[in-house]
């Protein structure tokens, strides 16, 4: 096992450098600069502080000594400067926005599991019931109603005409003068529209997945074996077929590790909140290369880390991945 995971480590070195020099590339190929817009929105600079501020960033130099250069700061784990006014540090920036994306998506993802897995569990044992019927039809709304506009009608909801909740940011205008207990609460009041939309994307397809899962393995010679042994149901269902039928649902979750930052870009910008998708969106906006350099870093590690996860998880529970 340790083997298999020393050649897993060892892969993804030359993938992450692979990745970093693609998105490189495409990112510098892509039309715009940041020097045009800062002419675009500055009309009274010349030409030549364009040129000052283009040998400023490196980027009169060619493009592989660019990456060179980015690459030999990133072994050091130097991001670099942000090319933004504040001028600051990518990893300060990166630092101040990551644990909000971060805490927001492991909240969905656990209040994901929380529900789905029963759903799936009890849909799969009750098939045809009414439960059966009525989370296949929630499924179908699920997969079907967009999320930013349904993220609208909750802010209109529960924010505009209910009042119960923030419609925006993370945190009220007078937070410093609260207790630890009333911010803490606070934050809960402006995070639980966003955690409760993230899960919503997910619950839908999770769900399915528990409940096909469920229904494979329940159909299995050994749950027959159990139960003609005289086992109770529930001791067949939780102790025999739930291991084998989440192991498919723990491989999504390890390849749903790089949505911690990827997928927040919508609910960051519907709820105005400083995150890192919205930093990275923002970044692609006024082409902020070390910004946008730093997040794909951190997506694709993030990336590498999932697959090792999952592939783990294979190994784990299948001798054979192992010795192969």
């Amino acid at each position: 096992m340790l083997t298999y995971l020393a050649k897993r480590l060892a892969m993804m070195v030359p993938l992450l450098i692979g990745i970093t020099f693609i998105s490189f590339l495409i990112m510098h190929l892509a039309p715009g600069s940041p020097t045009d817009l800062a002419a675009d929105l500055n009309p009274k600079m010349s030409e030549i502080a364009k040129e000052r501020l283009t040998k400023l960033y490196g980027l009169d130099k060619p493009l592989p000594v660019q990456y060179w250069n980015w690459l030999k700061r990133l072994a050091v784990l130097d991001f670099g400067r942000s090319f933004a006014p504040d001028g600051q540090p990518v990893l300060n920036k990166i630092a101040d926005r990551l644990p909000i994306t971060v805490t927001i998506n492991l909240l969905s993802l656990a209040l994901v599991l929380v529900i789905a897995v029963p759903i799936g569990i009890y849909s799969a044992t009750h098939r045809g019931s009414l439960f059966d019927q009525g989370t296949t039809v929630f499924v179908f709304l699920g997969f079907a109603t967009p999320t930013f506009w349904l993220a609208l009608l909750c802010m209109i909801l529960f924010g505009v005409i209910l009042g119960w909740l923030p419609i925006s940011g993370i945190k009220s205008l007078n937070h410093d003068q609260l207790s630890a207990w009333g911010q803490l609460m606070d934050y809960a009041r402006h995070l639980a529209l966003p955690v409760i939309l993230s899960a919503f994307t997910s619950l839908a397809g999770m769900s399915r997945y528990m409940r096909g899962n469920m229904l494979e393995v329940i159909r299995q010679d050994y749950i027959t074996t159990a139960r003609a042994k005289g086992l109770p149901e529930r001791l067949v269902i939780y102790s025999h077929a739930l291991r084998n039928a989440l192991m498919p649902v723990i491989t999504i979750l390890g390849l749903s590790v790089p949505a911690l930052i990827g997928g927040s870009v919508i609910f960051e910008s519907i709820f105005a909140i400083p995150g890192m998708g919205k930093l990275f969106y923002d970044s692609v906006m006024a082409r902020d290369y070390p910004v946008v350099m730093g997040g794909l870093v951190i997506g694709a590690v993030l990336t590498l880390v999932g697959n090792l996860l999952a592939d783990l998880g294979y190994a784990l529970a299948d001798p054979r991945v192992r010795s192969s």
